[in-house]
């Protein structure tokens, strides 16, 4: 099962951000140094950007200088786990 699948088959919890498909050691440290340490935290952050594909692309490329992919990962996967638990 792909990791962006398997993320969002489960309740976020208190995983760490870098159980997020698209963030690893450095784009987590990056994020953890901005106020992100945790997945609920980033979660919010997606939340508050209204779910915006460009609107998250753009804040998350600014903090964290990940790549399109990295990026587009991470989107994917917490969209998916809100079609799963939110909506």
């Amino acid at each position: 099962m792909p990791k962006v699948s398997f993320f969002a088959t489960e309740p976020i919890g208190d995983k760490l951000v870098t159980e997020i498909p698209g963030v690893g050691e450095v784009i987590g440290k990056r994020l953890t140094d901005a106020g992100f340490d945790r997945a609920s935290t980033l979660l919010g952050q997606y939340l508050i950007l209204k779910r915006n594909r460009d609107k998250f692309d753009k804040w998350f490329k600014e903090v964290c200088d990940a790549s399109t992919r990295e990026t587009d990962s991470c989107f994917d996967s917490l969209d998916q786990w809100c079609l799963r638990f939110l909506y």
